[in-house]
């Protein structure tokens, strides 16, 4: 049998570029500079009359964008620190790369050829789509390098390059719309007729999903590579570079889609932007609906052990059934239990997909100590969030099936038939065991600040525990060790 590596006594203390303060402060220091330097540059372009008005607009489809982005990441929402740091990045820092990278190369190659023409056509259909991009892939690469524990699929890829596009396309509208309303300021046009309102037509009405599009193809190809096992170093290196090439190409064909004659846009537009939309979003909503489906497959595991109530895997597994929990959390005890119920279902959710990975061979080294916080943090949530995820489980329970008359033993189908007894629908819909689950109390039995109970001393996890009852001691760590991965026990 596997045993558990020894931990070090005096771990050595990390180098003074490796220390989290000086981390965060290089990086918010580089984004405020570069947030300085094109906040500057883009008055300059615009004016100061122009950059107010571009602000004014470019500001419009960004809730939208970022509403869009969060709903997705509602299975397993990451921290707020990670979305305003890709958002800043797309805004500040790759948008200054970019202005800087495309102003040159394209002077470059009109001095060169002597086609300025030709230089603004090349820039435009070559230069920018490889320069914006990788510079909006940065952002999700410093995410799956210094944040892996938040990036662990297609979804947080998705989210992370879509937030970073995001950023992105808000600082290039207002750069472009001043310039319009710049140019309509010099000829005078206004109203439907004006250049303001074709550019604000075509890049915040209709094409306001352009840049996020682009970038969500080398998000994809990340978060394939967050679910490749460590043995495959080349798939993992190689699935972020197709992504981004893939990225590339959109975007190479999405700008030179002017030169393909007087329809070209629209063509391009209509036959390649909206299917390649449409199917993008049919694929992440499919496995946000999967990620579902594994938290619904891997939590009976903690149920069987001890560490979460019979209802509450499908319960989870529901959205609508979370939402229930935390607004019935909100209305009976505060926005700090709501707040608590949200924490469990994250927790919950991390842990699900933590087992997935161990189950699969993908988890790390430090597998057992991580699903060890994750089971503490839901240990330490459980009074406010049981009574609410109990009453988000009566709510959405399906109403029960009368049996049809003449079939069943008689006595044992009262009023639900298939063989359980009306008695065992009382609270989560399932029968009462002797030494098992005991029904919920509501929040007067809870309340805050409600002292956790006294705890065992620390099991490992891979040993294996009697199954418990629902008492006030805290359950034996169930899970496997990831050294050979062994089911949990079952009730004998």
């Amino acid at each position: 049998m596997a045993t558990c590596p020894p931990y070090p006594t005096n771990p050595p203390r990390p180098h003074w570029w490796q220390r989290g303060w000086v981390r965060y402060g290089a990086l918010t220091t580089l984004l405020a500079i570069s947030g300085l330097v094109i906040l500057a540059l883009v008055r300059e372009q615009t004016g100061t009359q122009g950059f107010l008005v571009g602000l004014g607009l470019a500001v419009l489809p960004v809730p939208l964008l970022m509403a869009a982005f969060r709903w997705l990441d509602r299975v397993e929402p990451g921290p707020w620190r990670n979305l305003v740091f890709c958002f800043a990045w797309g805004a500040c820092a790759a948008a200054l790369i970019a202005i800087i990278a495309n102003s040159f190369a394209t002077r470059w190659i009109a001095t060169a050829t002597a086609d300025p023409a030709g230089a603004d056509t090349l820039g435009a259909t070559v230069i920018a789509p490889v320069v914006e991009e990788s510079a909006k892939a940065a952002a999700v690469l410093l995410v799956f390098l210094f944040r892996r524990r938040d990036f662990t699929g297609i979804v947080d890829g998705v989210v992370t390059a879509g937030v970073t596009a995001t950023g992105f396309a808000f600082t290039e509208n207002i750069l472009y719309l001043g310039n319009a309303f710049g140019t309509d300021q010099l000829t005078g046009d206004s109203g439907f007729a004006s250049v303001t309102a074709a550019t604000f037509f075509v890049r915040v009405v209709m094409s306001p999903f352009a840049h996020p599009l682009f970038t969500v193809l080398t998000g994809i190809g990340f978060g394939i590579a967050a679910l490749s096992t460590g043995r495959h170093h080349l798939r993992r290196a190689l699935l972020p570079l197709a992504g981004l090439l893939l990225a590339m190409g959109m975007h190479a064909l999405w700008n030179g889609s002017a030169a393909f004659g007087e329809y070209g846009f629209l063509a391009v537009y209509g036959a390649f932007m909206v299917p390649c939309f449409g199917l993008l979003t049919w694929l992440v909503i499919w496995t946000r609906q999967r990620e579902l489906r594994t938290v619904r497959e891997e939590l009976p595991a903690y149920v069987m052990a001890g560490w979460l109530a019979p209802a509450e895997p499908h319960t989870l597994a529901s959205m609508h059934a979370r939402r229930l929990a935390r607004q019935y959390a909100r209305r009976h005890a505060g926005k700090q239990a709501a707040r608590a119920v949200a924490q469990y279902e994250a927790y919950a959710t991390s842990l699900a997909f933590l087992r997935q990975r161990g189950r699969k061979g993908r988890a790390g080294p430090d597998f057992a100590v991580r699903e060890r916080e994750l089971l503490d943090a839901l240990w330490h949530r459980r009074d406010v969030a049981r009574p609410a995820l109990d009453h988000a489980a009566r709510a959405t329970a399906p109403p029960p099936v009368a049996p049809w008359p003449g079939y069943g033993t008689p006595g044992s189908h009262a009023g639900y038939g298939y063989g359980y007894a009306a008695t065992a629908y009382a609270g989560y819909g399932y029968a009462a065991r002797p030494g098992g689950f005991a029904p919920v109390a509501p929040y007067g039995g809870y309340g805050h600040g409600h002292p956790a109970p006294a705890a065992p001393a620390f099991t490992p996890a891979w040993v294996p525990a009697p199954f418990p009852a629902h008492a006030r001691s805290r359950p034996a760590y169930p899970s496997a060790h990831p050294a050979h991965h062994q089911p949990l026990p079952r009730r004998p």
